[in-house]
């Protein structure tokens, strides 16, 4: 009896983890479907599945452009932000001081902040140091909203290392910088990797602030697809969504077998 009571709790529980898992993901489930059907507009599949779409997407000469605005801002923010972001959490782990929870509050900040509020802003704050060029406003501002994204990782791994190694391996003869390349970085490179994927993510996929800070001469591939919405009501848009949640998916799997799971959320 007892067994059974056991069985019939475990039951319950995948049961009701199936039905959250598919309550949470029907959204993304129904795009993937969307984007397989044959059918001229949004459409579940009725008549069989189709790669139509998916074909249709390598064929749109408009795609390829903001894809590549957006690669490079996404890479070149990051990699701003990982020197940047591992500056700030270096001092902030290593530094105690009145205000300093206000300032690590102040640095995270965008991450907790609405989009069209920090792009309303960065439109207002530019325009009045005078940077008018289109990119390098884009490229500011995505700075501004990967850099809590490193911090914050960068500060979790910070927390779990002993800077008695550094000391050490001063002790031993290496000077101060090369002591910091010989054991911090090997120690910190999976919070790297993993604040490095989340950074570039929330980068490529941002659409808010390019909505405010870019301009029609340079566009980034989220603003493209609403373009492209208001234009055509084919299922392209769905083809591409599941293509960019594809190559997420793919990044973030392998960024947990590199690093693991734990390091991957930041703990």
């Amino acid at each position: 009896m007892k067994r059974n009571l056991t069985l019939l709790k475990a039951f319950a529980r995948g049961l009701w983890l199936t039905l959250a898992l598919l309550i949470v993901n029907a959204p993304l489930i129904i795009v993937l479907l969307v984007s397989l059907s044959s059918s001229p507009i949004f459409d579940l599949p009725r008549e069989g599945l189709s790669l139509r779409w998916y074909a249709k997407v390598f064929q749109l000469d408009s795609i390829a452009g903001p894809l590549l605005t957006s690669l490079q801002l996404a890479l070149s923010a990051t990699a701003v932000s990982l020197v940047l972001g591992t500056a700030c959490a270096l001092g902030l782990s290593r530094s105690r001081f009145p205000g300093r929870d206000l300032l690590v509050t102040g640095v995270l900040s965008p991450m907790m902040l609405p989009g069209v509020v920090i792009g309303i802003a960065l439109l207002f704050y530019l325009r009045a140091l005078g940077i008018t060029n289109s990119f390098l406003s884009l490229f500011i501002a995505h700075v501004v909203i990967t850099l809590p994204y490193i911090v914050r990782i960068t500060l979790a791994g910070l927390s779990l290392f002993d800077f008695a190694l550094v000391d050490a391996a001063r002790t031993l003869g290496y000077p101060p910088v090369k002591a910091v390349i010989k054991v911090l970085v090997p120690n910190l490179a999976p919070s790297f990797v993993s604040a490095a994927v989340f950074a570039f993510l929330a980068s490529f996929d941002n659409y808010a602030i390019a909505l405010f800070v870019g301009d029609i001469y340079t566009v980034t591939l989220p603003i493209q697809i609403i373009n492209y919405l208001s234009v055509s009501t084919d299922p392209v848009v769905a083809a591409i969504a599941v293509i960019l949640l594809f190559g997420t998916l793919v990044s973030l799997l392998i960024t947990e077998r590199l690093v693991g799971l734990q390091r991957l959320a930041g703990g």
